[in-house]
């Protein structure tokens, strides 16, 4: 934090504030996170493990918020938790040996086509729909592979997460949603157990960051149960078309 200006650190804790609406509305908050700790100049894998450590707070509010409205059962997510914990663990732990360039050029492609889907699908409301995967595999399969990707990067784990809700278990738009959260936030704590170890995260500007996180949170939360699937197929939309031209322009421009 010795390297930061106050100025710096307050202009980062108003992008986690905005981060936490997106994200616990669409998920997408690091598109706004990771690339502001950077531009304020903390070096990659430390700007990683920062990211981490104020993205558990965001995570682990709208999962209580949506808890506490009676969409999501914690208890009954405990097993997939753990499995989305050991993902982004072992993400992290492997960060340094993923072929980053495959994934930069692979990453925006599905972003564009996640966005796709939940422009153009038709039908696609808070209601539920054909379950094409029972929760065993569900948990067993998907979910600690974007845990895995979670802990080894992270921005859009949150909409890869809901879209398998959506596709693959089932779920409404809003339940999709709630259920989101409490693997983010195990795969984002699993990221952060490892990298805390090797990133050496900035933690008093994370911890700021998180306090924003969790007002913001509890904002885009409240509004995503108000709405439904009214603000939050537009929102993914657009935060997983914008992540998606940003790794474009980075990588390509």
């Amino acid at each position: 934090m010795a390297d930061l200006s106050l100025h710096l650190v307050m202009l980062l804790v108003a992008a986690a504030f905005f981060a936490g609406i997106i994200d616990s509305i669409a998920g997408g908050g690091g598109l706004i996170t990771l690339p502001a700790l950077m531009l304020a100049g903390v070096p990659p894998l430390q700007a990683l493990s920062t990211n981490k450590v104020q993205g558990v707070f965001g995570a682990a509010t709208a999962a209580v918020s949506y808890a506490r409205a009676g969409h999501v059962d914690l208890r009954r997510q405990i097993r997939s938790a753990g499995m989305a914990f050991a993902g982004g663990l072992a993400g992290a732990g492997c960060a340094a040996l993923i072929p980053a360039d495959a994934l930069r050029m692979g990453l925006p492609v599905l972003l564009l086509a996640i966005a796709g889907f939940f422009a153009f699908k038709k039908g696609l409301n808070d209601l539920d729909r054909l379950q094409r995967l029972n929760p065993f595999a569900f948990a067993a399969f998907f979910v600690p592979l974007i845990g895995f990707y979670d802990g080894a990067l992270g921005p859009g784990a949150g909409s890869f997460y809901m879209i398998g809700f959506v596709m693959l278990a089932g779920y409404g738009v809003l339940k999709a949603t709630a259920h989101t959260k409490l693997l983010n936030f195990a795969s984002n704590l699993g990221g952060l157990v490892a990298f805390a170890a090797i990133g050496k995260p900035l933690w008093i500007v994370g911890l700021a960051m998180g306090v924003a996180q969790i007002a913001g949170a509890r904002i885009g939360s409240l509004l995503a149960m108000r709405v439904g699937a009214r603000v939050i197929r537009p929102l993914l939309v657009a935060t997983s078309t914008l992540l998606a031209l940003r790794l474009i322009w980075q990588n390509w421009f």
